[in-house]
């Protein structure tokens, strides 16, 4: 492979791994393998820590691409827990507040998550990479800084509850770019009037990039490897 030129790779994204510790890897590891200091490495579309899934990261020339696989349309599929929130909606905070959920449904379930499909307006996670006059949002919130983030535009193309065993959901989520599924978990508790949190969450697609055409970590470092004895 090229990397100098341009490379594209997929990888399935290590629980617990931020995306920038996922791209710093691998632009170590290739920089090791072609004994060269500096080599231009980007990701297209954060992922969360706790997240896992398609993570399209390209390399040299290949740079110049990432803004188009950004605003491609992306697939996730998130679990929830009903009648609890976190500060950050995932589980990278303990549980602040526990609500009554004893009045929602599978079919009241399936009534709100329609209200959520097509173009919507969602204010971003406080523990986000969003930037605040240059600062990320999340270094301010793990800070104890306030946080004011503004409503964003985005649209929700689907929204499919694949599991309801309440007060645990299952759902599979198509949006574009900029969409927050922890915010959606947020927006989905206060609708259903119990609150909710994400405990899981895997981005299956990007574009047409989907989660089976993805290498894990550790096979690149092994085809690295490999390359290296050829």
């Amino acid at each position: 492979m090229d990397y100098l030129d341009g490379e594209i790779l997929y990888f399935n994204k290590p629980f617990t791994w931020t995306s920038f510790k996922l791209v710093a890897k691998v632009r170590n590891s290739i920089c090791k393998k072609l004994n060269i200091k500096k080599l231009k490495v980007g990701h297209a579309g954060t992922l969360d820590p706790l997240a896992t899934g398609v993570m399209i990261i390209c390399t040299g020339k290949a740079t110049k691409r990432i803004e188009e696989f950004q605003y491609q349309t992306k697939e996730y599929i998130a679990t929830l827990e009903l009648g609890a929130t976190t500060t950050s909606y995932d589980l990278e905070k303990p549980i602040d507040q526990r609500f009554d959920y004893s009045h929602v449904t599978c079919e009241s379930v399936e009534k709100v998550i329609k209200k959520f499909v097509g173009r919507i307006e969602q204010i971003p996670p406080d523990f986000s990479a969003c930037k605040i006059n240059g600062r990320r949002a999340y270094n301010m919130a793990r800070n104890g800084e306030e946080v004011n983030l503004k409503p964003k535009v985005l649209v929700i193309d689907e929204i499919e509850l694949l599991e309801c065993q309440i007060p645990m959901l299952k759902i599979r989520v198509v949006c574009s770019k900029g969409t927050y599924i922890r915010a959606l978990a947020r927006d989905l508790g206060e609708a259903l009037n119990c609150g909710a949190h994400l405990t899981a969450l895997c981005r299956t697609r990007v574009g047409d990039v989907r989660l089976e055409n993805c290498q894990n970590v550790d096979d690149f470092l092994l085809n690295l490897k490999s390359e290296d004895t050829e």
